[in-house]
């Protein structure tokens, strides 16, 4: 453990990376209203520099919150102080940290196909982009790469096309890492696309959807972002773009969607985790994926992945109003969940965003939903607050391999129920 301490020491200091010695993961569980607007009260505190993970929502729902070391005594004091019961989730993040760059360390040599590519680690972006260029020449009849814009910081934005001919198919579109932080999206995202080009013409129901529907994958939703927890700041939620007559960087590209823009669920902070952004699309990410559907037009689902909590969600988000499709969508992810829990056993709760988790506007789901895209939903995968957005490389397989089921479940359905 010194051994691996110093080398992490020495590696910060190399990149210049942030580091979070002593900070550590509260889970506040507050009993009733008034407690969860106490808790509130302090993401308004900015000297405090708390991160939420999770809330806060609403009463018996778990809060995450990452705690800066010079806080945390402050933060105990006020949660004692209102009778607002908590426990330590993670005792130290920087403990996790360490150990996720060790295993990378171990894993890092470059693989010379898809077959030799290690899909039980965390990657770069680099080596993301490298593996995409590796699947595309090994598959040309069924892979292709289709740049739809660039970022902020001018990186390509990626994405596969799987598709087996034919003009403007019907389409199901899924993305992973529009949150930078949530690696084990992107990874479970390079594990979906070889998994699709291992089982067409092997398994009859992929078979069956590619050859009657083309999927799309964008495995790095937000490449600014992402590239930025590897250099600099491991816990980097947002884009990478700077805000006129702000110090603050970046927006969260899953509340930038122009549904509901601007409403409660979202921050017009530039400082916040949940900044909106000046206005709708104001993110090339996002508009990059706007204008890739509206282009399309024949997108039929939508998934876009997250972590975590363990949650298979629909709209809306930003109003409580039910979708017309509300009782449909949640049968799909009752089949869904169900196919998912088969394989190791995970607990998936189900539902409309705002009923299930919390209010949030401008989401994506939500934008797709009003595009005419009926079947969108966003999961949130593994864990439940263990470990949150560190979830150790051992369970990216497993994550990847029981979401499989889930995501098969609702492209089948798509492919079944044309509309």
């Amino acid at each position: 453990m010194r051994v691996l301490l110093i080398w992490s020491v020495l590696l910060g200091a190399a990149l210049g990376s942030e580091d979070f010695v002593g900070h550590q993961v509260l889970r506040i569980s507050a009993a009733n209203e008034a407690q969860v607007q106490k808790v509130a009260e302090l993401q308004d505190l900015e000297h405090l520099q708390l991160d939420f993970w999770r809330g806060p929502a609403r009463p018996g729902s778990p809060i995450d919150v990452r705690v800066p070391f010079p806080s945390i005594q402050a933060v105990k004091i006020f949660l004692e102080a209102h009778g607002i019961s908590y426990e330590i989730m993670i005792e130290d993040v920087q403990t996790l940290l360490d150990e996720e760059q060790e295993q990378m360390f171990a894993f890092r040599a470059r693989a010379t196909s898809t077959d030799t590519f290690n899909y039980a680690t965390y990657h770069t972006l680099e080596e993301i982009y490298d593996f995409i260029d590796q699947l595309v020449a090994e598959h040309p009849q069924l892979v292709s790469k289709i740049q739809i814009g660039n970022t902020y910081e001018g990186r390509p934005i990626y994405v596969l096309k799987f598709s087996t001919g034919g003009n403007n198919r019907p389409a199901i579109w899924i993305d992973t890492g529009i949150h930078s932080r949530e690696w084990v999206t992107q990874a479970s995202g390079v594990w979906f696309a070889k998994k699709i080009t291992e089982d067409y013409g092997q398994d009859p129901t992929v078979t069956s959807i590619l050859d009657n529907l083309d999927v799309f994958l964008e495995i790095v939703t937000n490449p600014d972002g992402f590239a930025f927890t590897h250099s600099q700041n491991r816990m980097w939620r947002k884009t990478r773009s700077l805000t006129s007559g702000s110090f603050c960087i970046g927006v969260d590209p899953n509340r930038n969607w122009d549904a509901g823009f601007g409403k409660a669920g979202a921050s017009s902070n530039p400082c916040s985790d949940t900044y909106h952004g000046k206005s709708a699309n104001s993110e090339v990410e996002v508009k990059s994926i706007v204008d890739f559907v509206k282009n399309h037009g024949n997108i039929k689902a939508f998934i876009s992945i997250h972590s975590y909590s363990q949650l298979l969600l629909y709209p809306y988000g930003y109003t409580s109003e039910p979708a017309p499709d509300q009782e449909e969508l949640h049968q799909v992810a009752k089949s869904a969940v169900t196919a998912l829990a088969s394989l190791y056993g995970t607990k998936y709760q189900y539902g409309s965003i705002i009923d299930t988790i919390y209010q949030a506007s401008g989401s994506t789901v939500d934008w797709t939903y009003n595009q005419g895209i009926k079947y969108s939903f966003t999961f949130e995968l593994r864990d439940t607050g263990r470990y949150g957005f560190l979830l150790p490389a051992s369970q990216i397989i497993p994550t990847a391999q029981e979401t499989w089921l889930a995501l098969l479940t609702i492209m089948e359905y798509t492919q079944t129920h044309p509309y």
